[in-house]
């Protein structure tokens, strides 16, 4: 057996693999012998059958199942032992002048992809934006309000007012309001300031327990108000009825904002932490601008992959890659779709080889140790959230088991792997901080 390369252009090749009887005929024979020993033919005693006809029946399907063998086993050592990048796998060029039935030599082709060399240029000279999302003025003025209400108190006014919450009993009827015979019935609750009409929104005001009101339901509420949870119904029911409902107030409540002073401060943030309300908004401010590093950091590694790919000029075995995309086992495409979704593959591919070339480069790696010591903090974090603070002595037999299950301990690697390329982005390139609002932020990555 052999196998040989042969350069079609900068970035393709064809491997031959020349298979001879010599390679083949010797495992051929020892699974044929076993079969005559198995096999039962009526008029032979077991293992008395004629090979000639063992060999008749079973000979070319075993033959093409071991050279089939030899050919996987073939193109992979190959590969490894002449250290090739390739791109996907291995196609092999279609075939139909094989005589199974008399050939003893065969000669096999395959293409495949090789990757690029990359020529990496990067250092601090390389600018790249870096969003910091500030916590300003009326986004403090929400999480205050927020907090009040949280630990406010519930009352129960007379009549519907601003910011009450309504329990409500409901059945459909039509524009007359006339109750819809076996119509749609049902309870909910809601609160009166995602009531969005504001002829609905005045006509609710002043109601009293036991008080009715016809609403249409797909009209009334805030676009993003899902009314079939609310009301403890299914999108088909609501899609199937007239759309109108007579809602009866059952139950009026509201929450009374807590008052902006110590005791609030206490139960927000612990007793004694705050001592008036301008280290209440500045607390609050940290907090908030620190759930945004994440929404930051993944918006910097957007910019750095097209800042990078643009300065890193590389071709791929376009033609090849579409190839194989269109005979992939793992799903069935067409030739159009493989047009419409190649470019996305190809910088998704092209930014993989990049960052495969900084780990190698740069000896960016994961330890057993740093894993370890990562998932204990992932553990504790998790714990926290839960009010529970796992025992120190058992914390690395925790963590040593979530590792063990093959699925989760991939993910913290990658997860880890991740923070470590953030870590070196951030080291390496000039970051051109620039200050912005959160609603800012989300007009410019929707863009």
């Amino acid at each position: 057996m052999n196998v040989t390369s042969t350069s079609t252009g900068d970035l393709n090749a064809v491997l031959t693999v020349n298979i001879s009887q010599d390679d083949y005929q010797a495992k051929v024979n020892k699974v044929l012998g076993d079969y005559r020993k198995n096999a039962k033919i009526p008029g032979f005693r077991p293992g008395k059958i004629p090979m000639g006809m063992i060999k008749k029946q079973y000979g070319k399907a075993v033959l093409i199942d071991e050279v089939n063998h030899i050919l996987q086993h073939a193109i992979g050592d190959y590969i490894r032992e002449q250290k090739l990048d390739i791109l996907g796998n291995p196609i092999p060029v279609a075939q139909d002048d094989i005589d199974w039935d008399t050939q003893t030599d065969f000669a096999f082709d395959f293409e495949i992809g090789l990757a690029p060399e990359i020529d990496l240029k990067l250092n601090d000279k390389t600018k790249v934006p870096y969003y910091k999302i500030v916590a300003d003025k009326k986004m403090l003025d929400r999480y205050v309000d927020d907090y009040a209400k949280r630990f406010g108190k519930m009352s129960t006014p007379k009549t519907v007012e601003e910011s009450c919450i309504l329990k409500v009993s409901l059945k459909e009827c039509t524009k007359d309001g006339s109750i819809v015979a076996e119509g749609v019935e049902s309870n909910g609750t809601f609160g009166t300031e995602i009531v969005a009409d504001k002829k609905t929104s005045k006509a609710l005001m002043g109601m009293k327990v036991g008080d009715n009101l016809v609403i249409d339901i797909n009209k009334a509420f805030e676009k993003d108000f899902n009314a079939a949870n609310a009301f403890g119904l299914t999108e088909d029911q609501i899609k199937n009825s007239t759309g109108l409902f007579d809602f009866t107030v059952n139950e009026i409540s509201k929450v009374e904002a807590a008052e902006i002073n110590q005791e609030l401060f206490d139960k927000v943030f612990g007793e004694g932490e705050i001592a008036n309300e301008k280290e209440f908004r500045a607390r609050i401010k940290t907090e908030a601008e620190q759930m945004f590093v994440g929404e930051s950091d993944r918006q910097f590694l957007n910019d750095i992959r097209k800042v990078v790919l643009e300065k890193s000029k590389f071709d791929l075995p376009n033609e090849f890659l579409k190839k194989w995309m269109l005979t992939s086992p793992e799903r069935e495409v067409t030739a159009e779709q493989v047009e419409k979704e190649y470019p996305e593959m190809k910088d998704s591919m092209k930014w993989q080889l990049v960052e495969n070339k900084i780990v190698k480069d740069e000896k960016i790696e994961v330890t057993q140790e740093e894993l370890i010591d990562y998932t204990k903090q992932l553990v504790v974090r998790q714990m926290m959230q839960y009010g529970q603070q796992p025992p120190a002595d058992q914390l690395e037999n925790i963590a040593k088991s979530v590792l063990e299950n093959k699925e989760e301990g991939q993910r913290v690697t990658d997860q880890l792997f991740s923070e470590k390329l953030l870590a070196y982005y951030k080291n390496t390139f000039k970051l051109q901080e620039k200050e912005t609002t959160f609603d800012d932020f989300v007009k410019l990555i929707n863009k």
